[in-house]
């Protein structure tokens, strides 16, 4: 009808589609210029509307920005479209993964401290876990077998503050039962805190599995190119820290006071209170802040995610059950595989396509003949797959753990967690399967030559 006005946009994306909110989750409207794409935010502050805003912001009475270091408008749209796509109550980004462990188990935990962590977790991490958390007084256990009660019950302490697991661990896509694990941490009053980098929520979402916390690398499917790194918490909103508090176990940060006059996170932020914590007391006080170009890459990334897991992960079905058959290879570690022992979780937990086959991410191990001349043999004879760490990129890459993530590991420890000296981890990328099996193909006729 002539002179009708124009349906309001949507700004408020809550219970559409996941592949609609991927796109459209976290952006808001320009006002200068009406700029489609949200913009780089290139400031290091930002300008307080007089001086009473001043005290009201440094008061913790206001939530606007004070300085790029709490946050920036490009990494807000980032943030608020990964918490929606998790099933979130707010995210906070940070410069790394690494960053993001840190900064999560940093909130809850302080010198004296004790973490407890199930054992198959990426090398990185267990390097930071006994490296840097110890020199800070934090203490690890590790938790080989999940189903094990016994095993938790000496595991957990009253000074232990969280539970860290991830949902499919790097290198060997060795699944995790999260409801299991969230079972055992409701039993103990523990949050638990859920790397899903190689998971993404395109294929599975921790906090529907009774996770209560999620990190990222950003770096990897997130942002999916290979250009940017980054790292992200997500607050699943759920944990209820009061009842914790009451029960013995104690987070300072969420649940008490930080200046007089003021009401605890908890009181003034409810189920987001985590998040806000972490970004207060963590991420603004160490510093690991996200470069907004970064940021920018991310919530780039976000748009396509579904799309390039779909392909990610079919072609990875095909390609490990193409390797399975080799007579090179001794064995492959894929959960999708009906041949593996974790299959039947990894088709709860992560669906399957049509021919039967778990659809358990892109991230992989494959065991050559010949120990490590064979490893070697093996990546050397390889031209399309990468020789690089790394993990999530649209290019295909191929890492000889033993040699690198593991190589700081006693060899009993590598020998329980399955690092053997012919396994190679593979992270598919997205060039066609059949160029990639084609690839694979001269590097195990290297292997059959020695």
């Amino acid at each position: 009808m002539t002179g009708s006005r124009a349906a309001t946009p949507i700004s408020e994306w809550g219970g559409f589609d996941f592949d609609t909110r991927q796109v459209h989750a976290g952006e808001y409207a320009d006002l200068n210029s009406g700029l489609r794409v949200p913009s780089i935010a290139v400031s290091a502050g930002y300008v307080f509307e007089d001086f009473d805003d001043q005290v009201d912001r440094f008061a913790g009475r206001s939530t606007d920005p004070i300085y790029s270091r709490q946050g920036n408008p490009t990494n807000s749209v980032a943030e608020s479209r990964l918490a929606s796509l998790e099933g979130g109550t707010a995210a906070v980004a940070v410069s790394s993964g690494q960053a993001a462990i840190s900064s999560a188990l940093f909130t809850l935990a302080g010198q004296g401290d004790h973490i407890v962590s199930t054992a198959s977790v990426y090398g990185g991490t267990r390097i930071l876990f006994g490296r840097s958390f110890k020199r800070f007084g934090i203490e690890f256990d590790y938790v080989w077998d999940a189903a094990d009660d016994a095993e938790w019950e000496r595991a957990i302490r009253p000074n232990t503050k969280a539970i860290y697991t991830e949902t499919i661990p790097n290198p060997r896509n060795d699944v995790t039962d999260l409801r299991r694990i969230a079972e055992v941490a409701a039993r103990y009053n523990l949050p638990v805190i859920v790397d899903n980098t190689v998971g993404t929520p395109a294929l599975i979402r921790p906090f529907e599995h009774g996770a209560n916390i999620v990190v990222h690398s950003t770096t990897k499917f997130l942002t999916g190119h290979g250009a940017a790194v980054g790292g992200a918490i997500v607050d699943g909103g759920s944990f209820d820290w009061a009842a914790a508090e009451l029960a013995g176990r104690s987070y300072p940060l969420i649940t008490q006071s930080s200046r007089p006059g003021l009401g605890s996170l908890l009181e003034r932020f409810g189920d987001a209170a985590y998040a806000r914590a972490a970004r207060e007391a963590v991420v603004n006080d160490i510093g690991p802040t996200l470069s907004p170009f970064n940021g920018f890459l991310l919530h780039q990334g976000m748009e396509t995610l579904s799309l390039r897991m779909d392909r990610h992960v079919e072609s990875s079905i095909t390609i490990a059950a193409w390797l399975e058959q080799q007579p090179e290879v001794e064995s492959v570690d894929f959960a999708g595989l009906p041949s593996n022992p974790l299959y039947e979780l990894a088709c709860r937990d992560y669906g399957t396509d049509a021919n039967g086959f778990a659809r358990s991410g892109s991230v992989f191990g494959v065991t050559v003949r010949g120990g490590v001349d064979g490893a070697r043999a093996f990546v050397d004879g390889l031209r399309v797959f990468s020789r690089m760490t790394g993990i999530g990129d649209t290019r295909s890459m191929v890492l000889h753990p033993q040699t690198s993530t593991h190589a700081t590991f006693a060899p009993e420890v590598n020998e329980k967690l399955g690092i053997t000296p012919g396994l190679l981890r593979l992270s598919v990328g997205l060039e066609s399967a059949r160029d990639l099996i084609t690839d694979l193909r001269a590097g195990l006729d290297r292997v059959a030559a020695l």
